[in-house]
Formats: C-alpha cells, sequence, structure tokens
C-alpha cells in the first residue's frame, strides 16, 4: 500500500504509524530506520570531543595518583616536573590518538581495531616521554616504578573504556543515532540525480527516508530511484513532527525564486537544516560558497538552531543554574506553597499542557493561582485585571512570575530550557483569536525548547496578549532570540530578569 495514500501527515497518529510499518516492511533498504521512534542524533564531534577530554582527565589523574600514593613529597620544583609530564603527556596523547584516528566515529564502531591503535599510540606515546627524559637528562628525576604503574594502569583503562565505547557506539549505531534522515523535497529529474550522486558517497551518514512531492501519476511516481513517495509538500510538517527529520533537501532549480521562498517559508517552522541541492546548476559560484556532502554542492537556506557543542552548552548552562536557583529560592518556594494552601482548598501546583520543541505538547509546573473548581487549564479565557478567578494570593504571585518557579523542575528534567521563547497554552488566545491564526509562521518560534525565560520578557512583552500587536512583538523577540542564541545571551537575560519583573504592569 503506498505511504502517501495513507495521508499519513494530515491524520491520526494510528494511520501514521501503520503507514510507517508498512513502509519499513516494504522497503528492505529503509530497514534500519525506526520511523516510529523519535531517536535523537548523536553529534559524532559531540562524542569524540567527550572521548578526548576523559581520555586526557583519565591519563592525568592516573600519572598524579600514582605519584601520590608512590613517590614521597618532594620540593616544589619535582612536584611541578611530575604534574608538567603528566599534563604534558596527555596532551601529547590526544595529538597523536587524533593522528592515528583514534577520534573517529568509524574507529568507535570497530572495538579490536582501535584496541590495536591505542595500544600503538600508548606504547609510543611513552617511548616518546622516556626519550624526551633522556635526551633532557631528566630521567633520574622521575620514579621508574611511577612511570612503570602509569603505563600499565593507563593502557589497561584506555583499553577498557575503548571497549565500553565500542559497545555504546554500535547500540546508537544500530538505532540510527549518527544517521541523519534525510528527505528530499521535489521529485523530478534532479532529484533522480542527486539521489545517485549522493548514494555513490562511500562512508555517508545520510539515510534517505524519501521524497514529498505534489505531482502524481506519470510525472512522479510512488517511487523515486527506488525510494517512496511519501506525500504531498503541504504534509511534511507534520511527518516532521511525528518522527525524526534531520535534513531537507531542496530540489528545485535556483531559477524557481518564488517557489523555493514559499518552500523555506513553510519548512522553518521544523527544527532541522534545510539545503538547496546545486548539483545540476548551471550558474556556478566559488568553492567556499557551498556547503558540501563529499563533492555533491548545496546551498545552505537554514540551519538547525542550537545543535552540536552549542546544544551541550546549554544543557549545562540550564542545569547548573536550574540546580542553584531551586537551591537559593527553595524557602521562596515553600512560602508561596504555604501561602496558597492556606488560603483555598486543592492542590498547590497546577499542570497545564503547553506547546514545546517541535510542536509537542509538554506538561508545565506552576503555583496554582486560580480557585480550583474555576482553574482553566487550557487557558481558553484571558485572564484580565479584575478576574474573579484569581485568588489574593494568587494575583500576587502571577504580577511577580513567582508562580512561574515551580518550572525550574521542568528544567531540571529537559521538558523546558532555561531560557528560550514562553511556552503557550494550547488555546491561548490574542484578543478572541488563537496565536497561529494571529501570527504567520508562528510555530517557528517552536524550533527550541521554551523556557522559563526569554528575550521577550526582559524586553516587556509578557504578560497579556489582549491585541494582535502583543503577540506579534512576543513572536518576533523570540525569532530574534533563536537566530542570534549564545551562552552570553542567555546569561544576559537570566541577570535581566529580576529587573524586568519589577515592571509588571501587563501581568495580571
Amino acid at each position: 500500500m503506498p505511504f502517501h495514500s495513507l495521508q499519513a501527515a494530515a491524520t491520526t497518529n494510528s494511520s501514521v504509524v501503520g503507514g510507517m510499518a508498512a513502509l519499513q516492511s516494504e522497503i528492505p533498504r529503509l530497514a534500519d530506520f525506526r520511523f516510529n521512534e523519535k531517536t535523537s542524533l548523536v553529534s559524532p564531534a559531540v562524542v569524540a570531543g567527550i572521548v578526548r577530554g576523559i581520555e586526557f582527565l583519565l591519563i592525568v589523574v592516573l600519572g598524579l595518583l600514582i605519584k601520590a600514593l608512590y613517590v614521597e613529597s618532594m620540593d616544589q620544583a619535582g612536584d611541578l616536573a611530575y604534574f608538567l609530564a603528566t599534563v604534558g603527556a596527555a596532551g601529547a596523547g590526544g595529538i597523536l590518538f587524533q593522528v592515528l584516528g583514534l577520534y573517529d566515529v568509524a574507529a568507535f564502531r570497530s572495538v579490536w581495531w582501535q584496541l590495536g591503535r591505542m595500544t600503538m599510540g600508548w606504547t609510543v606515546l611513552f617511548a616518546l616521554l622516556v626519550t624526551a627524559a633522556f635526551f633532557t637528562k631528566l630521567g633520574p628525576d622521575f620514579s621508574r616504578v611511577w612511570l612503570a604503574a602509569w603505563f600499565a594502569s593507563g593502557a589497561a583503562c584506555l583499553v577498557a573504556g575503548r571497549i565500553l565505547l565500542g559497545f555504546k557506539v554500535r547500540n546508537w549505531a544500530k538505532a540510527g543515532r549518527f544517521n541523519r534522515r534525510v528527505v528530499i523535497i521535489g521529485g523530478g529529474d534532479n532529484a533522480h540525480s542527486l539521489i545517485e550522486a549522493l548514494e555513490k558517497q562511500d562512508g555517508s551518514d545520510l539515510r534517505i527516508c524519501g521524497v514529498f512531492d505534489d505531482r502524481g501519476g506519470e510525472r512522479v511516481g510512488d517511487r523515486v530511484c527506488g525510494y517512496p513517495k511519501l506525500g504531498r509538500i503541504g504534509e511534511l510538517v507534520e511527518f516532521g513532527r511525528r518522527t525524526r527529520v534531520d535534513l531537507l533537501i531542496v530540489t528545485l532549480p535556483l531559477s524557481a525564486e518564488a517557489r523555493i521562498q514559499q518552500l523555506l517559508k513553510a519548512m522553518t517552522v521544523l527544527p532541522v537544516d534545510i539545503r538547496l541541492a546545486a548539483h545540476t546548476g548551471r550558474l556556478r559560484f566559488r568553492p567556499q560558497a557551498y556547503s558540501w556532502i563529499a563533492n555533491v554542492p548545496f546551498i545552505d537556506l537554514a540551519d538547525k538552531p542550537i545543535a552540536g557543542w552549542e546544544h551541550v552548552q546549554k544543557w549545562l548552562f540550564d542545569k547548573l543554574i536550574a540546580v542553584s536557583a531551586l537551591t537559593l529560592l527553595s524557602p521562596v518556594m515553600m512560602l508561596v506553597a504555604l501561602a496558597i494552601k492556606l488560603e483555598s482548598r486543592g492542590q498547590v501546583l497546577f499542570r497545564q499542557k503547553r506547546y514545546g520543541l517541535n510542536n509537542e505538547l509538554v506538561e508545565v509546573l506552576k503555583f496554582r493561582s486560580m480557585y480550583s473548581h474555576r482553574c482553566d487549564t487550557e487557558a481558553a479565557r484571558l485572564v484580565t485585571p479584575t478576574d474573579p478567578r484569581v485568588t489574593r494570593v494568587g494575583r500576587f504571585i502571577r504580577r511577580t512570575s513567582l508562580d512561574e518557579l515551580p518550572q525550574l523542575i521542568n528544567v531540571l528534567t529537559g521538558s523546558l530550557s532555561l531560557v528560550g521563547p514562553r511556552p503557550h497554552a494550547v488555546q491561548a488566545k490574542a484578543g478572541n483569536a488563537l496565536y497561529p491564526d494571529v501570527v504567520d509562521g508562528y510555530f517557528a518560534r517552536h524550533k527550541v525548547k521554551p523556557g522559563v525565560t526569554g528575550w521577550a520578557q526582559i524586553n516587556g512583552w509578557r504578560g497579556e496578549t489582549d491585541t494582535a500587536e502583543k503577540i506579534l512583538k512576543r513572536v518576533e523577540h523570540d525569532l530574534y532570540y533563536i537566530e542570534n542564541w549564545s551562552v552570553f545571551l542567555d546569561l544576559y537575560i537570566v541577570l535581566r530578569t529580576p529587573l524586568a519583573l519589577v515592571k509588571s504592569e501587563n501581568a495580571y
């Protein structure tokens, strides 16, 4: 049964999953895809960097630990010599292992290959260390037992670590977490030549899911170079939200400017890289103007925001600040909880479904600010300055944003980020219209995780959205944040947030 006949992107979850399962069983070359799972992509650069850092620290710690346990304390110069020797050897080891190809993901997968290279690299490293000590006449200053113990323990730990790493990486590879899942937009002759060019690349991390095209019949059939036509282009956004897509490739010619702009406007709501295939274009630019996959040229149209090491930086920032803030603010949170409990019956915490990353629904925590029997879980009705649903305590904590403090727990669990576009309720409105109906391209703000605070909030666009201008300005600031993200911008927003809360005329 053709997948596109299911209209998977526009129908229920069950039909989408059923269509994906049918596609998997029907197309052997796609058997490694788990279309019904949203497995996240693992960045090879991040994995290699983490392995490099761990092995550097391991070598240093082993050298200093053995020195502390076996070698008696020396004068300052002697202790410094041991320290410099361990750090220098660890640094040289990282360079040598890189030269030997030990930080490539392909090497991580092959346990026996990397064990041979690792043993050879570690041995060569110590041979160089002993040679350097001999020619600099520093040999007598170092304990031979220390050197032998460091060599043996380092070899054992590095080899054991690489064995564990090999099993882990192979499991990731089987799950497709190193493969960038690609969807091709357009199924004409350009798509045929692109697929053929990509399939010729050895060791490519691209895995083509299929093709989206509005044409049917004889122009574009159910298969394009053996890959299925997954649906019409209008269904691609929903497909991208239901399964993991990492890269969109547009195969339209450069001359189709209007159509490319139209597609880009529709596709930029997804947190993916978007590339324009340039392999068949007659107009040629300098090689530096392209991004390349092997020898296939592409023009970058959009990049996935906060990816690779940026994602790691933001994750660390979120966890460190959230833990610190919860520790410091726990007395305040306990007082707020007590005040809520004393004033009215019901739960202290209020749970509400809101839009999160890639338009998925997440459950956000807040202190309850309304009477329990009058809570609005979908925010279908705007809160007004004299709203009778809001308690006295609730009015105060809403005005000061103390009701948002439990969302720090959401940051620790990973459903929210500390800084980002604020998560909006499903039925949130500007006046009488839903947010997506007011703002064209509204869901582009969901390309990153929503945050407890954000760029819009510190610039005065928080609280009630009773007019279209207010939500337009909020989205405008959210998109600016996404396009200009940095750790320093997050830090600036966090530091500015308490000052912004003082100006609370729009929050009630």
